[in-house]
């Protein structure tokens, strides 16, 4: 069969992917390696980046090719890769490229600035460029919204949770706000009659990041296809082809950088498995974020702190950093599954980790709906962080508001993603337990592959080749049901 229209939306997409690799990787050493006078020169390289996909997303003949090319008899592969290629089309010929300029500077600009001002606790100062950052954001959604003719902020969650609504996020979300709190407390409660012991430091760098490197191989990342660095705020990053993972490394505490790592490696995983016979085309992307955060969490949650992997793990902590009681795999355990209140999200347990995301979904939504400014922020903070966790945190906006990367490089709907992720990964393993009854005692012995080859089978290799809820239907044989998480927290953390 002939398909000269879908061949030559398919020849645009191989370019694009080709130059998003560019960018991908620029983007990467911004964060990692440029020094600080780069920014300025970096900012305009990406924007004029920027400019370029997007004419050519915005081609004026792309209209009618793709309306050729959905008349042309395609397999159903190929139908699935159209439906991609008319969603992201859809997306960039709602904003206009001057548009897409100005949120390329200013967020660059205020993700620059805002590295200083965090360890500063300058929230004033942030404030002069995160208003641009705001400005631009709600101007995204509003175009994005009359195209899609859905809500403001669902327009920018949809971005990365294609389908998803509000309505169901707060369905959710409502239901787990009732029995967050109670949980928290039962599990700290409980956990403060176990004794655990604090492994003491120092922990050099260089031990640490052997270790890493180490637990990665564990794990199967191939390092022919990807590496280990170090930025501000850790990520998973580059080409499927070249994966770019970061950690960051505290000599005082190794846990944090450790389990960042596998969290990352999971990301990573995700994108050294797309599929490579279509990895030019949109059907090989990641599904959404929520499903790429489900592959994190299975890595860092489900199986890291899982027991029978903390036994394989305390060989390895030892020696790269020494033997000392506090290495037992008992006690690793222990503090791997340790429930404390804390300020900062990426270093919470993931019992209270959920309480952060709720907090984050509410005010940044009302933020894009232009129910607040970015002046409000750090009083609604605190007021939501005293209900969720019963943490004072008044005035300390570096580790409140500043805290994470998101906002300052203008990833509004991204934060639903995370604690979605967590419901996604718990659901993932129900399945693999009731398809694999001695899954549990396997991981004991070291045998991981049934994990990852489940995981290959089911969400990897599958891309985009499905709506969000069909490839959940198919993987786990029903939709998203958040029961599954909150079964998973009360048998971890509450079951005798």
């Amino acid at each position: 069969m002939t398909t000269p229209a879908y061949n030559q939306l398919t020849a645009l997409q191989s370019r694009l992917h080709r130059l998003d690799h560019l960018g991908a990787i620029a983007g990467w050493d911004q964060a990692a390696n440029m020094p600080p006078k780069g920014n300025e020169a970096r900012a305009a390289a990406l924007a004029e980046l920027a400019t370029l996909t997007h004419r050519l997303r915005t081609d004026a003949g792309l209209r009618d090719t793709l309306q050729a090319a959905e008349q042309e008899e395609l397999t159903e592969t190929q139908r699935a890769n159209l439906r991609e290629i008319r969603r992201d089309w859809r997306a960039a010929n709602a904003l206009p490229e001057s548009l897409v300029v100005r949120r390329q500077m200013a967020t660059s600009r205020c993700e620059h600035a805002w590295r200083s001002q965090r360890p500063a606790n300058d929230w004033t100062g942030f404030l002069e460029n995160f208003r641009e950052v705001v400005a631009v954001g709600r101007e995204e959604a509003q175009r994005l919204s009359d195209e899609l003719g859905c809500g403001r902020y669902e327009a920018l969650m949809d971005r990365y949770e294609p389908g998803m609504t509000t309505a169901e996020v707060d369905r959710v979300f409502g239901d787990l706000r009732q029995w967050l709190p109670g949980l928290i407390e039962r599990v700290i409660e409980r956990q403060s009659r176990e004794p655990v012991l604090t492994p003491q430091g120092p922990f050099p760098v260089e031990q640490q990041r052997a270790l890493c490197g180490s637990v990665m191989r564990l794990l199967d990342f191939d390092f022919e296809a990807g590496r280990l660095d170090v930025s501000t705020h850790p990520f998973c990053g580059g080409v499927p082809e070249d994966v770019r993972m970061t950690t960051r490394f505290r000599e005082d505490e190794f846990l944090g950088s450790l389990m960042g790592t596998v969290h990352e490696t999971g990301h990573g995983r995700y994108e050294q498995n797309r599929p490579r016979d279509l990895i030019e085309q949109p059907i090989s992307l990641a599904r959404s974020m929520a499903i790429h955060e489900s592959q994190s969490l299975s890595f860092e949650m489900q199986l890291g702190s899982h027991p029978g992997f903390v036994g394989l793990l305390a060989p390895l902590v030892r020696d790269h950093l020494g033997d000392q009681p506090a290495f037992e795999a008992g006690n690793l355990a222990r503090l791997l599954t340790r429930v404390k209140r804390g300020l900062i999200r990426v270093d919470a347990d993931e019992v209270t980790y959920p309480a952060h995301v709720l907090l984050r979904y509410g005010i940044e939504r009302a933020l894009i709906e232009g129910e607040i400014e970015a002046e409000d922020i750090p009083a609604l903070w605190d007021e939501q962080m005293q209900q969720l966790l019963q943490t004072d945190t008044r005035g300390n906006f570096r580790d409140g508001a500043l805290q994470d990367v998101h906002w300052p490089e203008g990833l509004f709907g991204y934060f639903p993603c995370y604690t979605l992720g967590a419901m996604y990964a718990a659901q993932w393993f129900a399945t693999m337990r009731r398809e694999t009854p001695g899954l549990d005692s396997g991981i004991a012995r070291g045998e991981l592959a049934p994990v990852f080859n489940w995981l290959r089978e089911r969400i990897w290799s599958q891309g985009s080749r499905w709506t969000t809820d069909e490839l959940c239907r198919r993987a786990s044989g029903q939709a998203l049901d958040p029961g599954h998480f909150r079964r998973h927290l009360e048998a971890r953390y509450l079951a005798s």
